[in-house]
């Protein structure tokens, strides 16, 4: 807290299960620009983060975030080369959206994955899903 300020905003964690290993990194991105979703890289304004992968489940503490319209997506970066590797653009490290959006011949649209940050902490679980 500075000069007796809270940070506006709420906590936002994510549980992290099903990870196969732990090589490498999980890579998070929270965002709410739709046309930068689910590759937020180039978002300034986006929640960035990484944690030490461990077998079975992680936890991502985005920590306090402003109200709002957001989506996130993570990837198992196995090798930790900061990137997904793919084999004929089909991903082979694992992989995970807000809401546990669905993949169907491509990443969720922003609207599947969505969700909304408002006057309480929010806590949502994902299960990392791998093709190879």
């Amino acid at each position: 807290m500075l000069g007796g300020v809270a940070p506006a905003g709420q906590d936002v964690s994510v549980m992290v299960s099903g990870l196969r290993n732990g090589r490498g990194l999980v890579r998070a991105c929270l965002t709410t620009n739709v046309a930068l979703f689910p590759n937020c890289k180039d978002d300034p304004q986006a929640h960035k983060l990484e944690v030490p992968a461990a077998p079975g489940q992680v936890l991502l503490d985005f920590g306090k975030v402003p109200p709002g319209t957001y989506a996130f997506a993570l990837i198992h970066d196995e090798n930790a080369n900061g990137r997904i590797d793919t084999a004929l653009m089909v991903p082979r490290e694992g992989f995970g959206f807000s809401r546990d959006a669905k993949v169907r011949f491509g990443p969720p649209r922003f609207s599947a994955a969505a969700f909304a940050v408002t006057d309480g902490p929010v806590r949502q679980t994902v299960r990392v899903r791998y093709i190879f």
